[in-house]
């Protein structure tokens, strides 16, 4: 008589939900670093939109590879083994792809490597292995339950730990860590798990003790990983890194070397403090000259407190409101002992008042009117940041303008991006607002654009300046609205308003003029 195959043993309760928590646990670990690589990438690379495109793309792509790639697991004569040793291949190779990824991506960008291939390559390899759990897992649960119930059991966890870890990451991860010790936490993760699987399986006898002992030593490593990076990313600027913060919004670091302090965000130079007082004495004082009293000024952006401390030096201004998206960099401005010796201490004025939030959001709840009204956003690069620039902002910013309101915001650089400028002039024509644009050369970007505009008829006399600026006289006032023409977009290009359903602004600012060369 023939002998039958052996049966794998039925799966305790506790055996299945340890699995279902695994699965979930390893979903929202391979989701985090996922975020986290488009992020990085973002940062390094400068093109937020394309960065999350490709990690999207190829992620869920990998994922299908590595569904199809399961099937190869064959049952045989004992499935269950077969099928759990499968998956806690997949949770061992899972750890250090956490851990290495995101310092291979700095590396490769710091020796002028291939990023973007390695952005694809790290995507894929966490895609496929996320894509073989669900399977492997379901499989292993059709063994002692019907395939509907382990299926959906399987895809609920494996969904409820994808919202966990997009959540997670946001909110509490990087703003909290930052992007390398949040890759030393998640290594962390799926090594557990493989411990933990391995003493409740006898599968896994023989790994017990090394995945344990392993869960320390990678600990160790994700420890010291963290100041490693932290060299990779100093080799990136010129300068001594002197400050850095990572938040939920952006990267941010201050260089100095001798009396030249730099702030970048993500990577991008903000100002340099040789320099600085250029842009900032042309961003704010023109509007404020050509008001005939200036009382209450509302500033968005500028979170470093620079253009509010060249408001501050209008002693008619009874009151500035602040509106900043990164409370981080609020904290900076007024804590790190260089900034704030530039800024003066301008944020803790008692004529400033700090609003924390979107600006976007934030200016419909503003008690107005303002007299004047500064906007020193970040160049319009993304669709998120065009919007700041966009016919639906500017009209909510007009109904917190006074009569006889002014409106000024920075338009980068003409030079290489006239179209920006000109799209912003025909944005605000759309809500019937006059518009005059201006450049000032600052050393460290060259010539730069702002525009002001204010409602039809207003007639717009300077006043002599109360102070003695840096830059700034009265002089630069009565020729400050006479724009060079080749600071001008062609008369031949037709350039479109910008707005929320049409940003047209980013792409006119990622196709400048060293775009077209």
């Amino acid at each position: 008589m023939a002998r039958r195959p052996p049966t794998s043993p039925e799966l305790t309760p506790l055996q299945v939900r340890v699995l279902l928590a695994t699965a979930a646990l390893s979903s929202s670990v391979g989701l985090v670093l996922e975020l986290m690589l488009a992020t990085q990438a973002s940062y390094l690379l400068g093109d937020a939109a394309l960065a999350t495109g490709v990690v999207i793309g190829t992620f869920l792509a990998a994922m299908g590879l590595g569904a199809w790639l399961s099937q190869f697991v064959v049952g045989g004569a004992q499935p269950q083994q077969q099928l759990l040793r499968a998956f806690l291949l997949v949770e061992v190779c899972l750890a250090p792809l956490c851990l290495l990824a995101p310092l291979a991506l700095f590396a490769l960008f710091s020796a002028d490597g291939p990023v973007w291939l390695g952005l694809v390559v790290f995507t894929v390899m966490v895609g496929v292995l996320g894509g073989m759990e669900v399977p492997l897992l379901t499989r292993l649960l059709e063994t002692q339950q019907q395939l509907r119930q382990a299926l959906a059991q399987v895809l609920a966890l494996d969904y409820f730990g994808a919202l966990l870890g997009s959540l997670l990451f946001p909110l509490v991860l990087l703003p909290w860590l930052g992007l390398l010790p949040t890759a030393g936490l998640l290594a962390l993760v799926p090594l557990a798990n493989s411990a933990l699987l391995c003493w409740l399986f006898p599968v896994g006898r023989r790994w017990r003790w090394p995945l344990t002992l392993a869960w320390p030593l990678a600990a160790l490593a994700a420890w010291l990983i963290v100041p490693l990076g932290d060299r990779i990313e100093d080799s990136l600027y010129d300068d001594p890194v002197v400050g850095r913060r990572q938040t939920r919004h952006q990267r941010i670091v201050l260089t100095r070397r001798r009396d030249d302090l730099r702030l970048f965000l993500d990577g991008n130079l903000q100002f340099s403090s040789l320099d600085e007082y250029r842009y900032h004495e042309a961003l704010v004082h023109p509007a404020l000259a050509l008001h005939p009293r200036p009382k209450r000024v509302l500033v968005l952006g500028a979170g470093d407190g620079l253009a509010v401390r060249e408001v501050l030096r209008w002693p008619s201004v009874e009151r500035v409101d602040l509106v900043e998206l990164d409370g981080e960099m609020l904290r900076l401005a007024r804590r790190h002992p260089f900034l704030k010796r530039l800024n003066g201490g301008s944020l803790d004025g008692p004529r400033v008042h700090v609003h924390v939030g979107d600006a976007f959001e934030l200016v419909r709840r503003l008690d107005g009117p303002f007299d004047v009204v500064i906007a020193d956003f970040p160049d319009p690069a993304t669709a998120p940041l065009a919007r700041l620039y966009s016919v639906t902002f500017y009209g909510r910013v007009l109904r917190r303008l006074a009569p006889g309101g002014l409106l000024v915001t920075q338009a980068s650089t003409p030079f290489f991006t006239p179209k920006v400028m000109a799209s912003i002039r025909a944005t605000l024509a759309e809500l019937a607002l006059q518009s005059r644009p201006y450049s000032v050369d600052v050393p460290s970007f060259g010539p730069w654009g702002f525009v002001l505009a204010h409602r039809p008829g207003q007639a717009l006399t300077a006043a002599p300046l109360p102070f003695r600026g840096r830059w700034i006289d009265d002089g630069q006032l009565q020729r400050l609205f006479v724009l060079p023409r080749d600071l001008q977009p062609p008369p031949d290009q037709a350039v479109l308003p910008n707005r929320l359903s049409r940003p047209v602004l980013a792409d006119y600012q990622r196709r400048g003029l060293w775009a077209e060369n």
